[in-house]
């Protein structure tokens, strides 16, 4: 059943909708989707503002309550500057609760001390890197503009609203806090069928007038993914609820700092990732099938959520499943109650993100210690037991299971490979491409590893994938042939320029770029503008990324357009001084284009930014004569 379009529908909020729907209304009320964001009420702020401080070194925060009651705090900086900040709104309810700082009018900033919920007191989020207030990682940098980087995934409806002239936010949104209509889409379809039904008796339009029908569970999936994965957003704020994830999130694959070699969580990657990679998620398991929707909390305590199928009975809705004893003895090898008979302590093995926030791995996997020796990724046997070996685990899962099937091959193996030397593992990466039965996160992550390599002949033997029923691979597939000669790959792609996932258009697009097609027949060349102006719509929504003007000097740059490209290079650098890259070019530019003084000024400039930086350091030797320093820089404690 397809949903209502979004077109001509209006968010109402949550209050509306609960007006009718008391019971899931009262389940979300207090729910971690309904205090994401709230004000900065008594009621809301667990922390201790009586006058309690927080010291990291040589910055220090202090907690009080001002005459009128709000929330303050007085952060003294490393460089000495104290500045004054009432709380703007909170994040979050347990295990930890974060505050939100307004630091120019519009301009809201994550506080990175926090409150732990469970234990009482301040703690600093990333301890290890107690960053100057000039550092594009300090709090109110760049990368912690809630406006920008949070809030999307924190409210309802909303839109940043970025100024990239004045460098401001008008940011709005329906409601702060995940509200009904952040899943279902605006309500207004649905409120007009309702408030008519008495006295028309109409049936109830498709997905009952939302914009997404959470009936279907491949639509449940990708809106909850919406937020619950790593990737990069292609428009301002929140899509319409409903839109197909492709058309707005470019999703981060297995990568080298994200995932372990085998696909387990390393870096905080919000389940999505994980979950595809699961056997679960390909057997048709959705997220209500453990999680109840409204109150955000599993379906049952413990062992129960995993029995719902996982025992003698089964569960009539997936038949391959085996209908034996999961939880007891002969299967866990465990005593009954012991942390080690717990399913998600074998199957979901969980890491804390966040200074105290447990996450379990969504990618449900068999514990394979055998594969450390390739793999380098950990398992679960000896993340509990610390004082053992893999090799002792894996020995131990050969006594308990010696008939097990689950340890041959594993994709892990091929892409532990691939990370180290993509062009000698370049056989094992294309047979995994091709493998159908393989996640399609998997087989794009083997298609990003070969295109590290740059072999011309792997784009022309994996050309095929291009027409692949997964758009993860279908992308992947595109920037792979980036390999290839612009006279072959320009051919290959250009159907891709029509293609109906947006993450596949713009991947032909950005392959195109430095194609220098003569000439090209209508239909294409209307296709390649269109596709080009989606890739820099989905640009100018994050102009206040750094990481998007060097995606913009870059371009520029292949364009030819050495003062768009110095104009982007200088953006990327006052948005966060520590990218040395951006520095690197627009100092390569000005000598390009024979301004040595610009170019020794802003290599002065850079290595006052980033004096450990040995390319930089080599670029003024080469420029003056001087050494090179090649002592550390000055630790920051």
């Amino acid at each position: 059943m397809a949903a209502i379009p979004a077109h001509a529908q209006d968010y109402l909020g949550s209050e509306r909708c609960i007006t009718c729907h008391e019971a899931a209304g009262a389940a979300w009320e207090g729910s971690h989707h309904a205090l994401a964001w709230t004000e900065a009420t008594p009621d809301n702020i667990t922390a201790n503002f009586d006058g309690t401080e927080f010291t990291l070194g040589d910055m220090q925060a202090r907690f009080s309550l001002t005459p009128e009651g709000k929330a303050h705090v007085s952060v003294t900086e490393r460089d000495g500057v104290t500045t004054e900040y009432d709380v703007h709104s909170v994040i979050g309810v347990e295990p930890l609760q974060q505050y939100i700082l307004e630091t120019a009018p519009g301009r809201l900033q994550s506080f990175d001390v926090v409150w732990d919920t469970e234990k009482g007191g301040w703690f600093h989020l990333y301890p290890q890197q107690n960053y100057a207030p000039d550092d594009g990682l300090h709090w109110t940098g760049p990368y912690k503009t809630w406006n920008s980087r949070c809030a999307a995934c924190h409210a309802t409806g909303f839109e940043a609203n970025y100024d990239p002239q004045a460098r401001s936010f008008a940011s709005t949104q329906v409601e702060i806090g995940v509200g009904c209509e952040a899943c279902h889409g605006p309500g207004s379809a649905h409120a007009d069928w309702a408030e008519t039904y008495e006295t028309t008796r109409e049936a109830p339009p498709p997905a009952h007038g939302f914009t997404v029908d959470m009936s279907d569970p491949a639509q449940m999936i990708e809106q909850c993914a919406t937020c619950h994965s790593r990737r990069e957003p292609y428009t301002d704020g929140n899509p319409i609820p409903g839109t197909p994830y492709h058309d707005t999130y470019n999703l981060s694959l297995l990568r080298e700092g994200a995932y372990e070699a085998d696909g387990q969580i390393l870096d905080e990657v919000y389940v999505y990732g994980s979950f595809l990679q699961s056997k679960m998620y390909a057997e048709g398991v959705s997220c209500s099938t453990c999680h109840l929707p409204h109150e955000a909390e599993l379906i049952a305590e413990g062992n129960a959520v995993c029995t719902q199928c996982h025992s003698p009975a089964g569960n009539p809705k997936f038949p391959s499943l085996p209908l034996k004893v999961f939880d007891g003895p002969e299967h866990t090898h465990h005593p009954e109650g012991s942390a080690g008979a717990q399913c998600k302590n074998c199957h979901m093995v969980e890491r804390v993100y966040m200074g105290n926030d447990w996450r379990t791995d969504h990618s449900f996997r068999i514990p394979r210690p055998d594969l450390d020796a390739e793999t380098g990724a950990p398992d679960a046997c000896t993340t509990c037991h610390e004082d053992q070996s893999p090799e002792w685990a894996a020995a131990k899962l050969e006594e308990w299971f010696p008939g097990s099937t689950h340890r041959g091959p594993h994709y892990g193996e091929v892409l532990a490979h691939g990370r180290r030397d993509p062009a000698r593992a370049a056989p094992g990466l294309r047979s995994l491409s091709q493998d159908t039965d393989m996640a399609g996160i998997v087989r794009a992550t083997a298609i990003y590893l070969l295109e590290q390599a740059g072999d011309p002949t792997e784009a022309a033997a994996l050309e095929a994938l291009l027409q692949d029923p997964d758009p993860l691979v279908r992308s992947a597939a595109v920037r792979l042939q980036r390999a290839a000669p612009a006279m072959e790959r320009a051919p290959r792609i250009m159907a891709s320029l029509s293609d109906p996932s947006r993450s596949v258009r713009m991947a032909a697009a950005q392959s195109l770029l430095d194609a220098q097609i003569a000439r090209m027949p209508p239909r294409y060349e209307v296709a390649l503008r269109t596709a080009f102006g989606e890739w820099q719509a989905s640009m100018a929504s994050r102009l206040d990324f750094p990481e998007t003007h060097l995606q913009m000097g870059g371009m520029a740059l292949v364009m030819r357009n050495m003062p768009a490209a110095m104009n982007a290079f200088a953006e990327a650098t006052r948005l966060d001084p520590q990218l040395s890259d951006a520095w690197i070019m627009q100092v390569r530019i000005a000598l390009a284009t024979g301004d040595e003084a610009q170019g020794r000024a802003l290599l002065d400039t850079a290595l006052a930014r980033n004096p450990g930086n040995v390319t930089l350091q080599m670029m003024r030797r080469e420029l003056t004569g001087e050494d090179m320093d090649l002592l550390p820089p000055t630790s920051a404690d």
